[in-house]
C-alpha cells in the first residue's frame, strides 16, 4: 500500500537532523505563504490554509514559524513569487515518480531535477507520462498507541472518509480531496493527534525493486529530491 510508504517516510523524517528538519519547516512555510497570497490569511475563510496549518503542525513545525509565514505573505513587503510545477519521470527499475514543486525559477528547478534523475539511473518524462498512475486523495495517518480502533474508524467514516486501514503500525484514513477538510476537522475536534494530514498523491499500483543496486539508487534519488529547496512533495509507486 502506498500509505505504508508514507508511514515509512514519516518515520524517516522523525530521525532527521536539526538542519534537515529546518529545511522541512522552510518548505511548509513556503507552501503556507503561497496559499495565503491566493486565498487570504484567515484559516476560517481559507480552507486550504487551515489544511496547510494542520499539515505543518503534524510535522511539528513550531507555531511561531507558521504565524510568521502567514504574516509575511499577508504583508505588502513580501515580493516573493512562486509558481507550482509538476514534474514526472521514472526512477531506477521503472519506478514512477511525480514531483510537486514551488519555485521562483523554473529553469533552475528543471535543471536540478533532470540532474537528479540522470545521476541516479532514472529519467524525466513528458507531461502525463506517469501522472495517470496516481490519484489525489486526503490522507490522515494516526499512530496506534492509546487509540481505540473502533472509535476512530466510526468517527472517520461518519465524517466522510472513504477508507480506513488498520494494517501496519499506524491507522491510515483516506478521503476524497473535497472531503478532507471535514474529516480532518472532525478528528481534530475528537482529540486525535496526526502523524500526517495532507492532500497527496497515491499510486494505484506499487512495484517492487528486487535489484539491490536499484533500491540503493532509488533511495538516493528520493533523498536528493527531498533535499532540494524547490521540491514540496514526491510521490512514487515503489513498495518500500
Amino acid at each position: 500500500m502506498s500509505g505504508h510508504s508514507k508511514w515509512h517516510n514519516i518515520q524517516n523524517k522523525k530521525g532527521k537532523t536539526d538542519a534537515q528538519r529546518a529545511k522541512i519547516f522552510t518548505k511548509m512555510a513556503k507552501e503556507i505563504m503561497v496559499i495565503v497570497k491566493e486565498g487570504g490569511a484567515n484559516p476560517a475563510a481559507n480552507s486550504r490554509l487551515a489544511d496547510a496549518i494542520a499539515k505543518a503542525k503534524a510535522a511539528n513545525v513550531p507555531n511561531d514559524n507558521i504565524e510568521r509565514a502567514i504574516k509575511k505573505a499577508a504583508g505588502e513587503g513580501d515580493s516573493s513569487n512562486y509558481e507550482s510545477l509538476v514534474y514526472e519521470g521514472y526512477g531506477p527499475g521503472g519506478v514512477a515518480v511525480v514531483v510537486d514543486c514551488l519555485t521562483d525559477n523554473r529553469n533552475r528547478t528543471a535543471a536540478s531535477l533532470r540532474h537528479y534523475f540522470d545521476k541516479f539511473g532514472g529519467n524525466l518524462g513528458a507531461s502525463n507520462s506517469v501522472l495517470w498512475q496516481f490519484k489525489q486523495c486526503g490522507l490522515i495517518i494516526i499512530e496506534k498507541e492509546d487509540v481505540d480502533e473502533d472509535e476512530l474508524m466510526m468517527c472517520a467514516l461518519d465524517s466522510g472518509a472513504d477508507d480506513f486501514d488498520s494494517e501496519g503500525e499506524a491507522f491510515e484514513i483516506t478521503t476524497a480531496p473535497e472531503q478532507f477538510s471535514a474529516v480532518r476537522v472532525a478528528l481534530e475536534e475528537a482529540g486525535y493527534q496526526f502523524a500526517t494530514a495532507e492532500i497527496t498523491r497515491i499510486a494505484d499500483n506499487n512495484v517492487s525493486l528486487t535489484d539491490e543496486k536499484d533500491r540503493f539508487k532509488m533511495q538516493l534519488l528520493l533523498d536528493a529530491l527531498d533535499d532540494d529547496d524547490d521540491v514540496q512533495e514526491v510521490a512514487h509507486n515503489w513498495e518500500m
